[in-house]
């Protein structure tokens, strides 16, 4: 019988939890239940009453040196006391253990496991400590082996991967395509001087944050960061609002609870902020371009020629036409 190899595989639970345990000096009880998969999967470790979650990367998606420089972020941050899930080392002082998949070389990483819940929607004092602490983390001087987010990767390089699943003879391709020249233009533009440049999270919403029952937020997630202008962070924060805020009021009222947290801590430059909206629509092209690039093990349940059609129409065409073309006059 011929034997298939595979593209990717879901590590057993049961073989992980031994794999940890052994790694990490836990309890002979320790167990390990499936989080999720997608870009990365997660698994809950539980030993007792200690909590933590193990990620494993896929094949070929962060290589050993962005993964370490994942962790050196973590630990700069961890240093500034900031809430933050972190790695854990290992019995022999290692971070990344190499596991022998069925499709080749992957990777785990043990993070702590972050307090609370996931919200939806929280109180506008919440999204004052959201904006507290990612105005720390954006006050960390270091500079990361890993991508600089620039308008090419933002805005050109999504595009060969949804040129794949999008035809370009449809409108949603067209109106990408002519609205990709726009922000491109307006980014080019901008006074580079006036927009902090650091490392980013990329990801900071709600989904990637848990909220404790007395208010304490704990951020985690950074397997999207990387190098660029700082203020990507503040504008995709600024767009998820608008998905998860429908009453117009409220959702002014929580962004500029954000923002007055943020800057308390660090002033947002006026130049920064005339380019929220177009960073934010960029945000929305790059994300784009993952779902495409991850089909194969991850979109393929939801992503297809009606997906992108709703996405591009109902979310990146409408806040481009709230909060982009009317400023066109001022942007360019």
């Amino acid at each position: 019988m011929q034997t298939i190899p595979v593209s990717n595989s879901t590590l057993a639970s049961n073989a992980l939890a031994v794999f940890v345990q052994q790694r990490y000096n836990l309890g002979v009880a320790t167990n390990a239940r499936l989080l999720k998969t997608g870009i990365n999967h997660s698994y809950l470790i539980t030993d007792g009453a200690d909590k933590f979650v193990f990620r494993v990367y896929s094949l070929n998606w962060r290589t050993v040196t962005e993964i370490k420089e994942e962790i050196r972020l973590l630990d700069a941050l961890k240093e500034k006391s900031l809430p933050i899930s972190y790695a854990l080392p290992g019995e022999d002082g290692s971070y990344l253990y190499a596991l022998n998949a069925p499709e080749g070389l992957r990777y785990g990483v043990l993070f702590t496991f972050a307090a609370g819940g996931k919200l939806l929607n929280f109180p506008g004092e919440t999204h004052y400590k959201v904006g507290e602490a990612m105005a720390r983390m954006h006050q960390t001087d270091m500079e990361l082996a890993r991508v600089h987010y620039t308008p090419k990767v933002l805005l050109q390089d999504p595009f060969r991967y949804l040129n794949n699943f999008l035809s370009a003879d449809t409108e949603e391709m067209q109106w990408m395509q002519s609205t990709q020249k726009v922000l491109l233009d307006i980014l080019a533009k901008a006074d580079f001087t006036q927009l902090r440049v650091g490392p980013v999270h990329m990801d900071i919403w709600f989904d990637n944050m848990n909220i404790t029952d007395d208010g304490h937020i704990n951020i985690f997630d950074f397997d999207f960061c990387g190098n660029g202008w700082q203020c990507l962070d503040i504008a995709y924060y600024v767009l998820q609002l608008h998905s998860t805020e429908k009453d117009e009021a409220e959702r002014q009222a929580k962004k500029e609870g954000f923002l007055s947290g943020y800057e308390s801590i660090t002033k947002i430059s006026d130049e920064e902020k005339r380019l929220l909206p177009a960073l934010g629509v960029s945000m929305y092209f790059f994300y784009l371009g993952v779902q495409c690039q991850r089909f194969d093990n991850w979109s393929n349940v939801f992503l297809n020629e009606m997906h992108l059609k709703r996405f591009i129409n109902l979310l990146v065409k409408k806040y481009y036409d709230d909060n982009v073309a009317p400023l066109l006059s001022v942007l360019g």
